[in-house]
């Protein structure tokens, strides 16, 4: 039968595509409450407890809730949600972050899932802090745009219901104080939290992440060939992480790597050599949110790592 996992939120968007690609694996067993008792607090906090690993798919306040009602020291838990990500005791469950992170994952029985916007930013900007060529106190901007299902259900909604009225585009974290930023610092390994500026546009899913940066500004003055260099040998030999090669132009698709759990790296320079564009191409469902959280459930359960990771997921 394998380990037992219980999905606490499986009808939310992120726990529907867990469970999809959970489901026929036999190297594990799904806990299911029915749907009469789905919200009951006391089935919940047994199968919490009944279970090996619990994957939390609730807003903050509620997978808190659900850390809480754990009593047995054996059951390990993967929160999906912003509330433990930067928690003390918690792991950050971004595997190729480090080259011992995954081996932390591994070990640990808290592991926090990433947000979707954080893991391109943190993949972007973490090598090159430790790297040496972006001081951690340089002011770092961090453009993105995602599809609306990042929004769950109620912006899906927007968009796919009977009246959807939702805009082709529209830009939102106007106030700079974006649920993301605590994590994308403190893992980015960042003096100061950056300006991020995110976006939704009128696709369902896929992402686009991307850091301007001023060369000519920095110590040393770094080409963006040692940009890239750096990326690729940071990323070399990861599974779902690849470096594209080095542009001068070109386009992007936020929507190209859509059903996986990979992400793709792409480095532009301009001609002067002054300024290059680090932009990070990710499904926001999949390495973003369902697959990232499959990766670290394997991890955790001693399974296969790219296990249920093979494309694609339909949406």
């Amino acid at each position: 039968m394998g380990p037992k996992v219980f999905i606490d939120g499986d009808a939310g968007t992120t726990g529907l595509q867990i469970v999809a690609r959970l489901e026929g694996r036999r190297d594990l067993s799904l806990l299911r409450l029915p749907e009469d008792r789905r919200k009951d607090p006391e089935a919940r906090r047994e199968a919490l407890n009944a279970c090996d690993l619990a994957v939390l798919c609730l807003p903050d306040a509620a997978a808190r809730e659900a850390v809480a009602m754990i009593d047995n020291p054996e059951t390990r838990v993967l929160d999906a949600s912003t509330a433990h990500r930067t928690a003390e005791g918690w792991v950050y469950g971004l595997p190729e972050m480090d080259a011992a992170q995954a081996e932390a994952v591994r070990g640990s029985k808290r592991v926090a899932n990433p947000g979707c916007y954080p893991t391109g930013a943190i993949l972007i900007l973490r090598p090159l802090v430790r790297a040496g060529l972006l001081p951690a106190d340089t002011p770092v901007t961090v453009n993105a745009v995602s599809g609306y299902s990042g929004g769950g259900k109620a912006l899906i909604a927007r968009y796919e219901g009977e009246t959807a009225d939702g805009p082709d585009f529209f830009a939102y974290g106007l106030d700079l104080k974006h649920k993301h930023l605590p994590e994308m610092q403190a893992c980015s390994g960042l003096s100061h939290a950056p300006i991020f500026q995110p976006s939704v546009g009128r696709f369902r899913q896929g992402m686009l992440v991307s850091v301007p940066l001023h060369l000519w500004s920095l110590p040393g003055r770094p080409a963006a060939p040692q940009i890239h260099e750096t990326l690729s040998s940071a990323y070399a030999g990861q599974r779902f992480l690849r470096v594209e090669p080095l542009a001068a132009a070109g386009t992007l698709d936020p929507q190209a790597l859509n059903g996986s759990n990979d992400v793709a790296f792409h480095v532009f320079a301009d001609a002067s050599g002054e300024r290059c564009l680090i932009s990070a191409v990710l499904d926001n469902l999949g390495k973003g949110a369902s697959g990232a959280a499959v990766q670290n459930l394997n991890l955790m359960l001693g399974l296969e790592e790219v296990a249920g990771l093979e494309p694609a997921i339909a949406a």
